[in-house]
């Protein structure tokens, strides 16, 4: 198994800037630094065999990314792209150097914002409907929560908590 250091962890008093975005009804996040870009949707090339989360190959500048359906991964029902879904490009970094680049379904881009380091919460352990392990932190805001997610998790399933 594989470690990797807290993913949204904060400097001592600073803050850590985040996409946030819908997935179904809940609002989730990631750090602004594993996001490379965001992109309209468009379908993916078919992988034979592959999981069922897995939509496909997406051409992203000559690079074939992996495109994920978020909705699949974590848990929710399979839910046909919108006017408003776009992909995340995304990358991300383990301890031991491995790096992925991904492409992730979203129902919506939100907004991008600073989360005060003191804001972040670690995530529930039961009661929750959505795989605990993949997030690494939780925001309370006055409209609800924001999810954040641990993008290594989620690429890696051989990384194991701090």
């Amino acid at each position: 198994m594989t470690a990797i250091a807290h993913p949204v962890a904060a400097p001592a008093g600073g803050s850590v800037q985040a996409v946030v975005f819908a997935l179904a009804s809940e609002t989730f996040a990631l750090p602004v630094a594993t996001v490379r870009e965001i992109l309209e949707y468009r379908p993916a090339s078919r992988v034979p065999e592959g999981p069922d989360w897995l939509l496909g190959l997406l051409d992203v500048r000559g690079m074939a990314v992996p495109l994920i359906d978020l909705h699949v991964r974590l848990g929710f029902a399979a839910a046909p792209p919108s006017l408003s879904s776009c992909i995340l490009v995304t990358e991300v970094r383990d301890a031991d150097g491995r790096s992925a680049t991904l492409g992730l379904v979203v129902d919506r881009v939100m907004d991008v914002v600073s989360f005060d380091g003191a804001e972040i919460g670690r995530p529930p352990e039961i009661g929750v409907r959505w795989q605990v392990d993949y997030l690494a932190g939780v925001v309370r805001r006055d409209t609800g929560f924001v999810l954040l997610l641990d993008l290594a998790r989620l690429s890696f399933p051989d990384v194991t908590p701090p």
